[in-house]
């Protein structure tokens, strides 16, 4: 059973009425395959129709679906061996971020990813997938650990943003995730970051100053929360929408800006319809990236990467 977002209502009636039909024809010889081929062709028709004119407010909403694929699941499915390193070696695990060692189709790599978790437990056990200054200092650790032994390093970012707790600040939020962002420059290995749902302020940013950024197609990816820009701006959070607007937050939005190198298609009404395709999308998609990337000398890639963040926004499309 999917959860329906506000938009779908219309797909969501159609889909019920299948639904229903199914079970009578389950429950005696009534044959209403027809009827139910006729139905599908309309929800598909209307699939297309709705995601194909989607809001930045709609395109939001389905970048924080609770059933699109996690990192775990992109863990699972596409590392082999993949063996999780725990701690920053300073003070905590954070269990906001995973991250690891593991083999890519073959390749040894080291993978960090957000993870929001799938359930309530879940979620509180994983902070939604909010990061605490712990969290990124074990960034920096699993980067300079993948540094050290010329591994790839693949991000999976998935994230409403850095905690802002007072616990957080206290502990150095903010340098944590300026020393982040700072060793995502300095490293001489392939970086490849994939936004997998919301790469939301700073706490995205700070696994994804990368060689290579890759969106899928309904994820969002911006400098604040369109409910904290609209509460900033209009101190009314009613706003968002007219917020979401004003971010160019899609991944469409952030190609014309040069801000990403690439957008990963999914499936028809969005990721979370069909996560097994979602994911081997996105393995095919760093693959690409990685072998672009591999016959790079390290330097090479430490400088193009500081090139490419320092000619974002210089010129502006029309």
């Amino acid at each position: 059973m999917h959860n329906y977002l506000d938009f779908e209502k219309p797909i969501a009636d159609l889909e019920g009425k299948i639904e229903e039909l199914r079970h009578l024809s389950s429950d005696g010889e009534v044959n209403i395959a027809d009827e139910v081929t006729k139905l599908q062709a309309k929800v598909d028709k209307l699939l297309r129709q709705t995601y194909a004119k989607l809001t930045p407010w709609q395109k939001t909403q389905i970048a924080r679906h609770p059933d699109r694929p996690h990192t775990v699941d992109y863990l699972s499915a596409l590392i082999d061996d993949f063996t999780p390193l725990a701690g920053d070696r300073a003070f905590a695990e954070d269990k906001a971020i995973i991250g690891g060692l593991g083999r890519f189709r073959g390749s040894s790599v080291v993978v960090i990813g957000n993870e929001k978790g799938a359930d309530t437990n879940d979620r509180v056990t994983h902070n939604f997938g909010m990061a605490r200054p712990e969290g990124y200092r074990k960034v920096i650790r699993l980067m300079e650990l993948a540094d050290h032994f010329n591994l790839p390093v693949i991000t999976l970012v998935d994230t409403p943003g850095a905690y802002p707790g007072v616990d957080a600040e206290a502990r150095g939020q903010a340098e944590a995730i300026a020393r982040s962002i700072e060793t995502c420059f300095q490293i001489k290995v392939p970086l490849i970051s994939v936004v997998i749902g919301e790469g939301g302020s700073g706490g995205a940013m700070a696994m994804a100053a990368a060689n290579c950024v890759l969106m899928l197609e309904h994820a969002i990816y911006s400098v604040i929360s369109p409910e904290g820009c609209a509460s900033i701006l209009w101190r009314d959070g009613e706003q968002s929408k007219d917020a979401a607007d004003a971010l160019k937050l899609t991944a469409q939005d952030l190609l014309k800006l040069d801000v990403i190198e690439g957008i990963i298609a999914e499936p028809l009404g969005g990721a979370h319809r069909s996560r097994d395709a979602t994911i081997r999308a996105v393995g095919e998609a760093i693959e690409g990236s990685l072998q672009d990337l591999s016959g790079l000398d390290g330097g090479v890639l430490k400088s193009k990467r500081r090139e490419k963040f320092l000619k974002i926004g210089s010129q502006l499309p029309e």
